[in-house]
């Protein structure tokens, strides 16, 4: 699973990559191997090609894993300097000396003078005094007390080193210069930024963007909400319009746009423009900012991008009578999954039921419009608009209007009260199943 906000700060990372000439790296962080397992990161990899960043707009995938002796070099040297100590304390006794089960670590093996053993770990010393300024681009200067910055573990008791360490020393090695990402690691940069300055390295540039709430303006969870890219991927929405609005959660461009092609958007993009509130994950803006992609769309391309969801359609597609179907039901449809439902009328040898359509449609006088239809449509030059003329007199012989008129025809023809525009439907779907469906409702009602 790629979280929705994980491609989001994909993306602000890849646009500042193009904009400075520099190179997007992407690092497979996996030193907790209970974490980790192939599957995931190919779920990655394919999810970042999906948005458009295949192997050529980025250099890797690197595994953290692979840089492990440099990890240990690294803590090694922390040792030495005295900027790292091992500590035996478990969770429990830090809770029995503070008393408060919430309250960090209280520094009590900083001065015993541990040597390597079992079930001990290696803290990072953090200052006693001073502060720690984080440069963010977009917080300005978040100032933090050292003294408040508890003696965090840098390598676990069996070598292993945590993601603080590893994450420094992989940004050194690979010359990261700047750092995009979520704000909940914010308090984990001045930790990041002590152990590059322990280690004799300038810190990168830091930027934590916003983060992405639900309608109740929760933070996303993947427990409680819909955060997998691959689902968004599956329901039908295009890339593009999942990049645009993965782009506008925090982001604005100007002159009130919501629909910004890609290039545009690597040109206007200013990471300092972004704004630090909650971003909101809204899913009807996304669904808009969808079908407005799909109209786009050439027609060819959109058919080709329906076929995938009719192939596992429960009928069997003729792919000539789709695409004859298909620039009705490209104007009608927000996400390529419902092309299934609006399409469905013209392959089935029945039209889909609905008693809610046919309970709303098939009032009077509906008998005797579907009679009149049925002869008037017997010997009708078969085109859209001779159809609908003929329609158009019927309901005028009635005193209806045509939306009236022909309620009861595309219930009895298509199964459904909403759907493609009617006539252009009922000239591809041919005379003789339009009629036959037009007899079935008759006797149905009768």
């Amino acid at each position: 699973m790629f979280h929705v906000g994980g491609a989001r700060s994909a993306l602000f990372n890849w646009v500042i990559a193009a904009q400075s000439g520099g190179t997007l790296v992407l690092r497979i962080e996996d030193t907790d191997a209970s974490r980790n397992s192939p599957e995931w990161t190919e779920g990655i990899i394919r999810a970042l090609a999906w948005l458009g960043m295949d192997g050529e707009q980025y250099e890797g995938p690197y595994f953290q894993s692979a840089n492990a002796d440099k990890h240990a070099e690294a803590a090694a040297r922390l040792r030495e300097q005295g900027r790292a100590y091992y500590c035996e304390c478990t969770r429990d006794a830090v809770t029995a000396r503070t008393g408060d089960q919430h309250k960090g670590y209280d520094g009590f093996c900083r001065d015993r003078g541990l040597e390597p053993g079992p079930a001990r770990a290696l803290r990072f010393r953090t200052p006693d005094e001073g502060q720690t300024t984080v440069i963010d681009l977009l917080r300005g200067k978040p100032v933090f007390e050292n003294a408040v910055l508890e003696d965090f573990v840098i390598a676990r008791a069996d070598g292993s080193v945590t993601f603080l360490l590893a994450n420094a020393v992989d940004d050194m090695s690979q010359g990261i210069t700047h750092v995009v990402r979520g704000e909940e690691h914010l308090s984990n940069a001045p930790k990041q930024q002590l152990l590059w300055e322990a280690l004799g390295c300038e810190p990168p540039v830091w930027a934590h963007v916003p983060v992405i709430v639900n309608e109740k303006r929760q933070k996303l969870s993947k427990r409680r909400d819909k955060v997998a890219l691959e689902d968004y991927r599956a329901e039908g929405y295009l890339a593009e319009a999942m990049r645009n609005y993965l782009m506008l959660l925090g982001w604005a461009p100007a002159g009130d746009r919501e629909i910004v092609p890609w290039d545009v958007i690597v040109d206007e993009f200013r990471i300092e423009d972004v704004n630090t509130s909650p971003a909101f994950f809204d899913v009807k803006k996304l669904r808009a900012i969808n079908g407005e992609y799909i109209r786009a769309l050439p027609v060819e391309k959109f058919t080709a991008a329906c076929l995938p969801f009719l192939q596992n359609a429960p009928f069997d597609v003729d792919v000539a009578v789709f695409a004859e179907l298909a620039p009705l039901a490209q104007t009608r449809i927000a996400l390529l999954s419902e092309i299934v439902a609006m399409i469905d009328f013209a392959f089935l040898d029945e039209p889909p039921s609905d008693e809610q359509s046919w309970a709303k449609a098939m009032k009077e006088p509906a008998a005797a419009i579907l009679a009149d239809t049925e002869a008037a449509y017997a010997d009708a030059p078969w085109n859209a608009e001779e159809l609908k003329n003929r329609l158009e007199a019927i309901g005028a012989a009635h005193g209806l209007k045509l939306g009236k008129t022909q309620a009861p025809v595309r219930v009895a023809v298509t199964g459904r009260t909403v759907g493609l525009p009617l006539f252009e439907s009922l000239e591809i779907l041919g005379r003789d199943r339009t009629l036959t469906r037009i007899a079935a409702a008759r006797a149905r009602l009768a």
